[in-house]
């Protein structure tokens, strides 16, 4: 048996996710990226992570030079 549970899920359903099965370590779960999981499709990766904060910004057509 598990020794906590998740304060989000009510009745098998997830509050924070538009009431969707609860579904540990699914997007948009408060759980996901912050613990490891035993199912691996479930766990994100550094390089993943990592890849989601080095996103460049767009490039804005405006201030970009052009050769004459």
């Amino acid at each position: 048996m598990g020794g906590w549970g998740c304060p989000h899920e009510v009745d098998g359903k997830c509050q924070k996710v538009l009431n969707l099965p609860c579904d540990i370590g699914m997007k948009g779960c408060v759980l996901a990226g912050r613990f490891r999981f035993a199912d691996e499709s479930k766990n994100r990766t550094k390089k993943k992570l990592a890849g989601e904060a080095a996103t460049p910004p767009l490039a804005d057509p405006e201030n970009q030079k052009t050769s004459d």
